[in-house]
């Protein structure tokens, strides 16, 4: 069950840091069996009674209740213009979680990267992997999609990302059932089409795979590209192919000489960022470990560039099966399991585009002062 809260969080830094009080009464949902059902509406959280403070944010209301939205009160809810007020909703595409902000009033950012930093914080913000700006479309399009990072890096695009910003924008305009725009990113040209049973399916484009276009100081070994390459990595030989979806991807299958790589025994958190900010690396990369179990069926695991582990990664599992193709490991139309769940991923051969289908839900609805 999606749920709408009204959250008071101040962007500031208060100097005192104290906890007053903290009293929340018991809440009671039931969980829905489609959380993109349309005859499921999100629920409207209201939190009361609570007043704490810490060094980033300030938090306070009164009781806490909770009620069914009526019909449009969701639209209603993103309508508000009160000044000093951001309104959002945040989505998450298999746990890869957005704050995605209607910003399509304006060529700007409503907010600052460092702010983004402070609202992704999953201990003191709303918690987020990124922040996700619906903009005005330029150069032909119907919006411009742009990102900053839970570090306040700015990334070309974001395969999860896209899937929620599509379905962001369905709620907005009140469209409903089959649709699809276009989107400009930092990418290029992204082409999302929501299907009849809510999923959305995004043709990704073409991968990028020429060495200095990913970019990768690793030289090349097979017609400009690296496939299939030796990377050392803190003493350990890893095989390595370097493809981008717009944004930079190491992917590994193993180390050199290795078994089937095991992802679940990796830990992530150490090897990652030496990958993320390896040398060979210039504008650092997103890194995906992968265990193949059949030739339609790949099991990955991924450090994000900016973001760290994640639960999902779009770019990253196109980019997974470019590798799997080049490889040898697998055909073009493979399903590729997450943390959080799986993604369909096709690389056509007729027109050498990546197409991605998976899910995208809405968590809840807020409010930040700013």
């Amino acid at each position: 069950m999606a749920i709408a809260a009204t959250i008071s969080l101040r962007l500031t830094s208060p100097t005192r840091h104290s906890v007053t009080r903290r009293s929340l009464t018991s809440l009671n949902v039931s969980p829905s069996s489609s959380s993109s059902s349309s005859s499921v509406q999100p629920s409207f959280l209201t939190l009361k009674t609570v007043a704490f403070r810490n060094p980033k944010f300030r938090v306070s209301a009164t009781s806490m209740s909770i009620e069914a939205l009526e019909k449009g009160s969701q639209t209603s809810f993103l309508d508000r213009k009160e000044s000093g007020f951001l309104h959002f909703v945040k989505y998450h595409g298999l746990g890869n979680d957005f704050i995605l902000v209607d910003n399509r009033d304006s060529s700007e950012p409503k907010l600052t990267p460092e702010q983004a930093v402070k609202l992704c914080d999953r201990n003191f913000g709303i918690g987020a992997d990124g922040v996700i700006f619906a903009m005005p479309g330029i150069n032909g399009t119907d919006y411009t999609m742009r990102i900053f990072n839970s570090d306040g890096s700015e990334p070309e695009m974001c395969g999860n990302g896209v899937r929620c910003f599509a379905r962001f924008i369905a709620e907005l305009e009140n469209l409903h059932g089959k649709q699809s725009f276009t989107l400009h990113t930092g990418a290029g040209l992204i082409v999302p089409e929501i299907q009849d049973d809510g999923k959305v399916k995004v043709d990704m484009g073409e991968p990028i795979l020429k060495a200095l276009d990913v970019p990768t100081k690793l030289p090349a070994n097979k017609d400009q590209s690296v496939v299939k390459s030796e990377l050392n990595v803190d003493g350990v030989s890893w095989n390595v192919t370097c493809v981008s979806m717009g944004n930079p991807h190491c992917v590994t299958f193993g180390t050199k000489g290795g078994q089937n790589l095991q992802v679940d025994e990796l830990n992530l958190a150490d090897i990652g960022p030496k990958f993320e900010h390896h040398a060979m690396f210039p504008a650092r990369t997103n890194t995906e470990f992968v265990q193949v179990i059949s030739r339609s069926h790949l099991k990955m695991r991924v450090w994000e560039r900016g973001a760290g582990a994640t639960l999902a990664c779009g770019t990253g599992a196109c980019a997974v099966v470019v590798a799997a193709v080049l490889e040898g490991h697998a055909g073009r139309s493979c399903t590729v399991d997450l943390p959080g769940g799986p993604l369909d991923i096709e690389w056509r051969e007729e027109d050498n585009h990546v197409y991605m289908t998976g899910p995208a839900e809405i968590v809840f609805y807020g409010s930040v002062p700013l």
